[in-house]
């Protein structure tokens, strides 16, 4: 027989650990499952084994608070199964897991979706080098392996992320050359009617100026006003070629090339169960159609964290918790009056804590080399297809998304469009001169993740 729970919780990040907490407070029987050998998620990754170390002092305050949270998840009362991939779903709910080589099917009433955040794909020539790669694949090396680059070491892209992981490898004694800032000019006026909502979060503000104060004393070299760049070298990246507004082209011999523009929430899952999305144009990308208490348009499906939007970590602890109250409400173990009760105070740190967002958004638009990117850039990592080779696709009848994926193979490989299907939308787009709003996306097709025959074979009779 399959096991079953009350509550299934995929993902062991700020929103699925505090979603399970909640969740054993009222009794229910809870399996936490992730991909990590830890809780965690991305933000507090190998929190246990780093917080109250001099790593964890490098990373800041911020990082540390996970490890309270981690304490409590762990004597929750949660069942938490690490290492262990979701790859189907099925209505009623069956998930379908695989750990250690086998799959098992397990039962549950209702399922919390706590899969968090991707960097957004940032394709420019010469971005799939050895040698380039995304500041949080560098920030998850530091956290759990406590690397930092060598060598000369450059930054490109803007937002939050490469500010903070410029000042911890600061503060952990490394050093970046330099930082192509891709923000583009004019960003404070763009903030100005944010201001008075972002005055609540003046704190991350300030916190923000003392990581920039901390990369200028350094010595990094902040160059702005750049129109191209692209990586070159021979089997591997050893030059980075940038071109400023003013029309002037400089290269810098380069041995790490760390490149981050933003993050969008992670809806590979909730797209395949068909959950309705809605575009944010504040955000520019899909995100779930939640109702106040993180329930999708399927019954039985919650979303919280920042695949609910991005928001951070604090405000994905918040949005755990009031998915957890609604799913007590709705088995009956809450009356209305008591959850909007226990909701209130959630739902008015949420409130405060997205205070930036919108100031955040307006400060770092993606860049335009994400939306139209250079003919010869490769936008599909999977199959090898050039932004070139979606540009002649799209001109031949005007295909869809999906379409394209059978003209061309784009979408076909193990991501599944997760690292280009943003790009590709926008192409499409652009080439048939409409909006990306207006575009079909992916659909997205059993396994989640790839899986053996073997593995499938493992399953139970009765699974």
């Amino acid at each position: 027989m399959s096991r079953k729970f009350d509550v299934i919780v995929v993902g062991a990040g700020p929103a699925g650990m505090s979603s399970a907490i909640r969740l054993r407070t009222f009794g229910l029987s809870v399996l936490v499952v992730d991909e990590q050998p830890g809780p965690g998620g991305q933000l507090w990754r190998n929190i246990e084994g780093v917080a109250g170390s001099p790593l964890g002092q490098i990373l800041g305050k911020e990082y540390e608070s996970g490890a309270s949270v981690a304490a409590d998840f762990r004597a929750c009362g949660a069942v938490y199964e690490p290492d262990t991939q979701v790859w189907q779903l099925e209505p009623s709910w069956r998930v379908f897991l695989r750990r250690d080589g086998k799959t098992e099917s397990v039962e549950a009433r209702e399922i919390v979706l706590a899969t968090g955040a991707q960097e957004r794909p940032a394709p420019f020539p010469g971005w799939t080098l050895p040698g380039v790669m995304p500041v949080g694949g560098a920030q998850i090396l530091l956290k759990n392996a406590r690397q930092i680059p060598e060598g000369p070491t450059w930054v490109v892209g803007s937002g939050p992320l490469p500010i903070l992981y410029m000042a911890q490898v600061i503060r952990a004694g490394g050093t970046i050359e330099g930082w192509l800032d891709t923000s583009a000019p004019g960003e404070w006026r763009r903030t100005l009617p944010w201001l008075r909502a972002a005055f609540r979060g003046r704190k991350d503000i300030l916190k923000g100026l003392v990581w920039l104060n901390q990369i200028k004393r350094s010595g990094t070299r902040r160059i702005r006003g750049v129109q191209s760049f692209r990586a070159l070298g021979e089997g591997r990246l050893q030059e980075l070629e940038y071109t400023l507004s003013s029309g002037v082209t400089r290269r810098v011999c380069v041995n790490a090339l760390l490149v981050h523009e933003g993050v969008v929430p992670s809806v590979h899952v909730t797209r395949s169960l068909g959950l309705q999305h809605h575009w944010s144009h504040q955000q520019n990308c899909l995100v779930p159609t939640l109702d106040i208490w993180g329930r999708g348009s399927i019954a039985g499906i919650s979303v919280a964290g920042d695949g609910a939007g991005i928001g951070g970590g604090l405000a994905a602890c918040a949005r755990g918790e009031i998915a957890a109250l609604g799913i007590a409400f709705r088995v009956g173990l809450l009356e209305q009056k008591k959850a909007d009760a226990l909701a209130l105070p959630l739902r008015l740190r949420l409130e405060r804590l997205l205070g930036i967002r919108p100031m955040l958004d307006a400060l770092y638009p993606p860049p335009q080399h994400l939306v139209s990117p250079a003919d010869e850039t490769i936008v599909c990592r999977c199959e090898e297809l050039t932004a070139g080779d979606i540009r002649k696709a799209a001109a031949l009848a005007s295909p869809g998304m999906n379409q394209l994926k059978a003209f061309t193979r784009a979408g076909m490989g193990p991501c599944q469009g997760r690292q280009c299907g943003y790009t590709i939308a926008n192409i499409i787009a652009s080439e048939q001169k409409r909006q990306v709003t207006q575009q079909d996306f992916y659909r997205i097709r059993p396994p989640l993740k790839p899986v053996t025959l073997g593995e499938i074979i493992s399953l139970r009779a009765d699974d």
